[in-house]
């Protein structure tokens, strides 16, 4: 569903742009920004939440939110687009709630095993089939009859399926304990609220800068204060009693994975968003058509994901993230320089296959490490953390090249070079995935080599006592 809403915009943008009679790149591109913002920043204190007051909640209540600000986007059509993004912005809370709880659960569900990479593989193969399948009702309404019926619909699904969860999904016991510790210092309310105000400003102003110009005042003003911010935050997360990212939680494995998952999935944002632009706008070619010709990443995500359930038990997850890495930086280097007269099935087929391995190889094997790294009581944090560093690099990632694009489409006269230009930004941090998962590969060997030897020494001095 998070894909989905996703795709919501991204198939249909220039449509709904149309409606809105927005043309400037940097506008559009908030159509998309704005939900990933929302989704990567509420993510953590979701997941702290689901851990406090129960998952099943949180889940549920987060369909209903989805629901509602999905309705209400589709009413911004007798709005303004400042509605709109604003509807963007909230609907993205929704599936903030939705994904680590969901995880969650699937955590406490399962012990750490084969059978648990696997359910995770498949949860994560959901994510290419949702944007398709969001993507083909969005772009069929759009065309055929009007594109608030694709929010209403979505709204009325999210709606039905928090409904459909009161019923089907069993109670559990909240959470309880003898503690009693004030909720507000559980929930570290203070470092949430700075957390996220941090989180917003910097993207904020980071996806405003292609909009309006980054001499513009305002746009460095939240730049500086977000940055500010963020470093308050992490001072109080130093300190707090109850700190919304458990120290435990930080290990050298998970730096490495969360390095190269930011990297990754930034450049997943530019692929993912430029190539329906160049299809749309450079080819002139229908939004139903530009997905069904995505729609081979479907396939592909999920052959990927359950792949990856098979092999994270034989293969170290900095091989894994190499090679989810090297997917990421393949597609961008297929899409910035796809020719505008080629054949479907010379770059384009390929993008659309080779992209979702890096999708489905990644997240799955992140969110594991992750899991197996917290304790039981702390799987929401978990999986929040991993949700965070996606989505919110995916917006990062696309203000980042909307950056490039606005710099070197010569005032927007070019727009074919402006979208060459995003697209090699997209290389660049798909290759920094690169560089990051490499160093990782070798210090995982490094450290294999040094506890063999210190295992080798051991048995021998251990042979010559005898």
């Amino acid at each position: 569903m998070t894909q989905a809403g996703l795709a919501l915009v991204i198939v249909p943008l220039h449509i709904i742009g149309d409606g809105f009679h927005v043309t400037n790149p940097g506008q559009l591109s908030w159509y998309a920004a704005a939900y990933s913002l929302t989704v990567g920043t509420f993510i953590l204190i979701a997941g702290r939440l689901g851990d406090l007051y129960g998952h099943r909640l949180m889940f549920i209540g987060g369909f209903a939110w989805f629901g509602l600000w999905s309705l209400l986007g589709g009413f911004s059509v007798w709005s303004n687009q400042v509605f709109f993004d604003i509807c963007r912005a909230f609907q993205g809370i929704g599936p903030a709630f939705l994904l680590p709880n969901a995880l969650a659960i699937l955590g406490r569900t399962y012990p750490p095993g084969p059978r648990k990479d696997m359910v995770f593989s498949i949860f994560g193969a959901t994510a290419p089939g949702g944007f398709t399948v969001g993507g083909a009702f969005s772009a069929l309404l759009a065309e055929r009859a009007w594109w608030p019926w694709g929010y209403w619909i979505m709204g009325i699904v999210c709606i039905a399926f928090s409904v459909f969860g009161i019923l089907v999904i069993p109670k559990s016991p909240s959470p309880k304990s003898s503690d009693q510790t004030p909720w507000w210092v559980k929930c570290d309310l203070l470092g949430g609220l700075l957390g996220i105000v941090a989180l917003i400003l910097i993207n904020f102003a980071w996806n405003q800068g292609p909009s309006v110009g980054w001499e513009t005042i305002y746009v460095y003003v939240l730049l500086i204060v977000g940055f500010l911010c963020l470093a308050l935050f992490i001072w109080i997360e130093l300190h707090a009693t109850c700190p919304l990212l458990p120290r435990e939680i930080f290990s050298e494995d998970v730096a490495w994975v969360l390095g190269c998952i930011a990297a990754g999935w930034s450049s997943f944002g530019v692929v993912v968003f430029y190539f329906f632009q160049f299809m749309e706008v450079i080819k002139g070619e229908a939004p139903l058509l530009v997905l069904a010709k995505w729609a081979p990443s479907a396939v592909s995500g999920a052959i990927a994901a359950v792949t990856t359930g098979f092999i994270l038990a034989r293969l170290r997850p900095s091989a894994i993230m190499l090679i989810a890495m090297l997917a990421f930086t393949g597609g961008q280097i297929l899409l910035a320089t796809l020719p505008v007269h080629q054949t479907y099935w010379g770059q384009a087929f390929v993008i659309s296959i080779l992209t979702p391995w890096g999708m489905d190889m990644s997240f799955p094997s992140g969110t594991i490490i992750l899991s197996n790294n917290m304790p039981r009581e702390h799987q929401g944090l978990a999986a929040s953390l991993v949700n965070t560093i996606v989505n919110y690099s995916i917006s990062i990632g696309l203000g980042l090249a909307g950056t490039v694009e606005s710099q070197v489409s010569c005032g927007g006269t070019d727009t074919l070079r402006g979208y060459r230009g995003a697209s090699y930004m997209g290389i660049g941090l798909a290759g920094l995935g690169v560089g990051v998962a490499t160093m990782f590969v070798i210090r995982s060997l490094t450290r294999r080599d040094k506890m063999h030897s210190a295992t080798t020494a051991d048995t021998s001095n251990t042979e010559d006592g005898l």
